[in-house]
């Protein structure tokens, strides 16, 4: 490990049928950077036409889900009625809270002539004092995200302030999140302010200080570190982190907690159906599954 790195984490990478979802947190060598507990790289890939994702109702506590796209189009629908499209460079942020149940399809006009699906999902631990807060849901247009541009480097600005910039979108703890496009030859600093810091190469290359930088992997960077990113031949890097938090997240499927018996009490819940259900996608939904393929470890 270099003097810049604390960890690398290597993906988990699951077939979908049609695209593929590259899975670097939680993983067994660390569930969190700042507060994300989930990062997931979905696609990128072009559906057959006619086709789509169709990701049924199911549920979430604790926790919020941030979805942030590079190509193609998700409807949203959630318990509290709230029904809306992202597209590239918007970002739609659900607060889970006490219990929140939502699904998310492709468009039915984009299915016609094939959908794109690539972007980034991830998901946010909340702090213990707003882990039972009510149930919220904000969509950020792109144009209302910064973007800070500065010789053939641009990175859009999704949560946190970065390079004196500051995003709109709500934070229940600090965090830093952007999405880093760089031409051939362009190059960014990476600061060392939050307590935590992750980068992730989402297209072509880069390197940090000179280091390759793999594809799909996870680079964890030591605290207090500062460090320039560079592209050589260009990319896409996602810049992630923030506070570090004082007790751990527990993860099983949907359900993320500081509290075991809260998770618990969240699966008895959702076979139970003592969930919300989604006005408009009510029909059908996600079983809870024996064991899971998304959990902390131990």
């Amino acid at each position: 490990m270099t003097d810049l790195l604390a960890q690398t984490i290597q993906p988990t990478t699951h077939d979908l049928g049609g695209f593929k979802v590259h899975r670097t947190l939680p993983s067994r060598p660390r569930t969190m950077v700042g507060p994300f507990v989930f990062f997931d790289q979905m696609g990128p890939a072009h559906l057959e036409a006619g086709h789509g994702i169709d990701v049924r109702p199911h549920p979430h506590i604790n926790l919020s889900t941030v979805t942030y796209l590079f190509a193609g189009a998700i409807d949203h629908r959630d318990s509290l009625g709230t029904f809306a499209r992202i597209e590239p460079g918007a970002v739609n942020l659900m607060t889970a809270g006490h219990g929140i149940v939502h699904s998310e399809r492709s468009p039915g006009d984009e299915r016609a002539h094939g959908p794109e699906l690539s972007g980034i999902q991830t998901w946010l631990a909340l702090p213990e004092a707003c882990e039972e807060m009510d149930p919220a849901f904000e969509h950020v247009a792109a144009n209302d995200l910064p973007l800070v541009e500065h010789a053939g480097a641009q990175a859009r600005i999704i949560m946190g302030t970065l390079w004196g910039a500051s995003a709109p979108t709500s934070c229940y703890a600090e965090t830093i999140y952007a999405d880093i496009m760089l031409e051939p030859g362009a190059s960014v600093p990476v600061d060392a302010e939050a307590d935590e810091r992750a980068l992730y190469v989402a297209m072509g290359a880069a390197s940090l200080d000179g280091l390759p930088l793999e594809p799909q992997t996870l680079y964890v960077l030591r605290p207090g570190m500062a460090a320039t990113l560079r592209s050589e031949k260009g990319g896409r890097v996602m810049l992630c982190g923030g506070e570090a938090f004082a007790t751990p997240r527990h993860v099983w499927w949907n359900f993320v907690s500081s509290d075991r018996d809260r998770i618990e009490q969240a699966k008895h819940d959702w076979k139970e159906g003592r969930f919300p259900k989604v006005p408009g996608d009510d029909t059908e939904w996600i079983p809870i599954p024996e064991i899971p393929k998304t959990v902390s470890y131990p």
